[in-house]
């Protein structure tokens, strides 16, 4: 398989994280990654890197229940960002309410739901996903 180039994660919690860039690592998953605690600082990030016309991530794992703004706010603003680069959103979440995974599905940046814990195999699974993508 091979590895992406740019992968972000935009979760508050930081055992989800250090467990997640641990299966990274683990299976080669990425050259870098960005990492940001809620929905409004990587908004703010990432239209400045769009503005600046650096090199936007790949995948972006993103969770649903965070302070300041939340996923569902994140992608209600991120999807107005003029932006050239399709970027792959999983919405990674611990919830298991058919109303969210439903409402994940109406956006069309966003491929797939996936629910906490992520796992070593979810994560190749999304390597293979991308892969075929490009």
């Amino acid at each position: 398989m091979k590895k992406i180039d740019i992968a972000c994660i935009i979760d508050d919690d930081p055992i989800f994280i250090f467990g997640v860039r641990k299966i990274m690592d683990l299976i080669d998953f990425c050259k870098s990654l960005m990492v940001f605690r809620d929905g409004e600082e990587a908004l703010h990030n990432l239209k400045s890197i769009i503005s600046n016309n650096e090199k936007l991530p790949d995948v972006i794992l993103l969770d649903l229940n965070m302070p300041v703004l939340d996923g569902w706010q994140f992608l209600d603003e991120f999807i107005k960002i003029p932006c050239d680069k399709k970027i792959v959103i999983y919405i990674v979440s611990s919830s298991v309410d058919p109303e969210d995974m439903h409402r994940a599905k109406s956006y069309e940046l966003v491929s797939d739901y996936i629910v906490k814990p992520v796992t070593v195999a979810k994560l190749k699974e999304v390597l293979n996903d991308l892969e075929k993508a490009v």
